[in-house]
């Protein structure tokens, strides 16, 4: 199967703010861009952060009022994330704004392996890089959404033609495929039941597929025997009972 690659998706033209860069001039940056965050790149555009509105933000949660100004001290001793949010409120560029290491993505990566990255890391926007670590893109969740805006036309014939027929080589007549708001619903009676779940799991790979419903029989249960027996079971078998 072809998935979707974040190259193909990336925003190219990136805004983005240097190591000196001025507090306000990152706040000029993402206002006028209507943007939420930028990455912080080096002398050879290579990324060494991402500022965030959160990190702004930080800045103006953590300034006392003028009532509390004289009663307020920072405790002592400071663990390193008091420190480090310590840095960033007192913080006048970019480079103290920023966090890093900053969390990338290659242009070369699937869309399901990025969004795992932005989950596994709780961020909503990837820079994406060369083999260099140079700036070459950005891609956001908004942009990884738009794999679901494939029709269910397109879903339905790569799940027929690449999964079922190409990848697992079952005929076009043994499984019914049909596809309404993205979720693809399996039904037909395969050989063995350990085709099910993988029939079942490659489909669900399909960029733009929702969901998958599983209308699938089988007339072999071979889920009770060893691999080696279940291959003796397998394509080949079939091959000898359809001659």
């Amino acid at each position: 199967m072809k998935h979707t690659k974040i190259g193909s998706l990336m925003q190219k033209d990136v805004v983005k703010a240097r190591y000196g860069t001025p507090f306000k001039e990152i706040v000029r940056l993402l206002g006028e861009n209507r943007i939420s965050g930028l990455p912080v790149v080096d002398e050879d555009e290579r990324v060494i952060g991402v500022i965030s509105e959160t990190d702004l933000m930080l800045r103006q949660a953590e300034m006392p009022e003028p009532a509390e100004h004289a009663r307020r001290h920072w405790p002592a001793p400071l663990r390193h994330a008091t420190r480090r949010a310590a840095v960033k409120v007192q913080a006048r560029t970019a480079g103290n704004l920023m966090t890093s290491p900053a969390v990338t993505v290659r242009a070369d990566v699937s869309v399901a392996r990025a969004a795992r990255t932005m989950a596994q890391h709780r961020v909503e926007r990837l820079p994406v890089v060369d083999e260099n670590d140079r700036l070459v893109g950005i891609v956001t969740r908004h942009d990884l959404l738009q794999v679901f805006l494939r029709s269910d036309a397109d879903i339905r014939q790569e799940v027929q033609e690449e999964v079922l027929e190409r990848t697992l080589w079952l005929p076009s007549k043994l499984v019914e495929v049909t596809v309404h708001e993205g979720v693809v619903t399996l039904s037909g009676r395969l050989e063995r039941r350990s085709e099910i779940p993988v029939a079942l799991r490659m489909t669900a790979q399909v960029d733009g597929v929702v969901a998958v419903v599983d209308q699938l029989t089988y007339r072999f249960d071979d889920s009770h025997l060893e691999p080696a027996e279940q291959a003796l079971h397998g394509v080949g078998g079939d091959w000898l009972r359809r001659l």
